[in-house]
C-alpha cells in the first residue's frame, strides 16, 4: 500500500512539473527551425520575414526581404499587428533570446503560424548563408 502511495505522489509531482514546464503556447502554431529549414520556408510566396533586432545591429547586416521592427522599440506590440495575421511569420535576431519572446507576442497578437530561427543570424551565417547590408 505504502509503494502505491509513492507511486501515485510520484506521478502527480511529474505531471505537474511537466505540465508547468511546457509554456503557454500552441505547438501546432510555433515551431523553432533550423537555417536550413528556414531557407525552404523562404521560398513561399506567402511567408513574412521579421528580423526583430535594433535598427543599428539591422543595418550591420540583415537575411534579404527581412522587415526590421524593434523588439525593444515601445511600440512594438503595435507594429507587429501591422502584418498579416493569417500568413506564416519567420522571425529571427541576433542569438534566439528576444525571437523566442517575439514568437510569444505574435502568439498572443493571433498569428496563426510563426517559425522562429533557432540561434539568430548568428547561427544563420555560421552556416555560410548569406545576409544583405544597407
Amino acid at each position: 500500500m505504502k509503494n502505491k502511495n509513492i507511486l501515485v505522489v510520484f506521478s502527480v509531482l511529474f505531471f505537474v512539473v511537466f505540465t508547468s514546464c511546457k509554456g503557454n503556447y500552441d505547438d501546432s502554431k510555433l515551431k523553432v527551425i533550423s537555417p536550413k529549414e528556414m531557407q525552404t520556408l523562404l521560398k513561399k510566396d506567402n511567408v513574412q520575414l521579421l528580423d526583430v533586432r535594433t535598427p543599428k545591429e539591422y543595418s550591420e547586416g540583415f537575411i534579404a526581404n527581412a522587415q526590421n521592427i524593434d523588439y525593444f522599440s515601445p511600440t512594438f506590440d503595435e507594429d507587429i499587428k501591422k502584418l498579416d495575421k493569417e500568413k506564416p511569420v519567420i522571425v529571427y535576431c541576433k542569438s534566439g533570446r528576444r525571437s523566442a519572446k517575439s514568437s510569444e507576442k505574435l502568439l498572443d497578437a493571433g498569428f496563426v503560424k510563426i517559425y522562429d530561427l533557432e540561434g539568430g543570424i548568428v547561427e544563420w551565417q555560421h552556416e555560410g548563408l548569406q545576409i544583405n547590408k544597407k
